[in-house]
């Protein structure tokens, strides 16, 4: 098993670098049931920001490519588990994925809630507000 960097998958889904997208696509090929690649939440927290804020995708476009990893046979996503809550979050609030992750993480570890000062994070995912 491998880690796998942000810049990897950034260069894998946009395409972006003519150097470093042949690099990527090369790295991402390589992995297998035998070697995956395994993403940390940080790094999927670095993806998703990078591809909504940098690269300007849409929810639906981040939606799908959080879901293609997850689907992936070659990729271990560090708590998946976590990951498929938030996506469904995700997909039904306008929260940010990152705030659904933690959200959902918050929730399993015990936490009565999360403290925030995020209004659509309180609105959308129950977190508590502070004024």
């Amino acid at each position: 098993m491998i880690g796998i960097d942000t810049n990897i998958l950034i260069r894998y889904f946009v395409k972006d670098d003519p150097v470093q997208t042949p690099l990527a696509v090369r790295t991402i090929y390589s992995l297998s049931g035998a070697e995956p690649g395994w993403i940390s939440l940080l790094v999927l927290a670095e993806l998703t920001w990078s591809l909504r804020r940098l690269f300007k995708l849409d929810r639906s476009a981040i939606a799908t490519v959080v879901r293609k990893l997850l689907d992936s046979q070659d990729i271990i996503l560090e708590q998946d588990q976590i990951v498929r809550q938030a996506l469904g979050l995700y997909a039904s609030t306008k929260a940010d994925l990152t705030d659904c992750i933690i959200s959902v993480s918050a929730r399993l570890a015990g936490c009565r809630t999360v403290a925030t000062l995020d209004e659509v994070a309180a609105r959308d995912l129950g977190m508590h507000l502070i004024k």
